[in-house]
């Protein structure tokens, strides 16, 4: 299954990551707390970890197709809660 990740630098992590699942939350099954949180998208799954510096993201998926459309979409919509503030997503192959 591809995995990837990224470390997004915010001190808005909590916010975004609690956005982001609630957000999905009427259509997907979603768990998350202040700091942890997981999605299960149609396209793959999305695990997030939040502290003072960053929003670290995992996203995996059953091809790499759906792992880049994963990606961008997890990205986009963290974008859109962070007008604000100009993040950069850069997904790395995870191990």
């Amino acid at each position: 299954m591809p995995t990837s990740r990224a470390d997004v630098a915010t001190e808005h992590a909590s916010r975004y990551l609690q956005q982001l699942c609630k957000h999905w939350a009427h259509k997907f099954p979603v768990e998350f707390d202040p700091h942890h949180g997981a999605i299960q998208l149609s396209l793959g799954r999305t695990v997030m970890h939040a502290d003072d510096k960053a929003l670290h993201i995992a996203v995996a998926a059953d091809d790499t197709a759906s792992l880049e459309r994963l990606e961008t979409v997890v990205a986009d919509h963290i974008k859109r809660f962070a007008f604000r503030e100009e993040l950069t997503f850069d997904w790395q192959p995870a191990a």
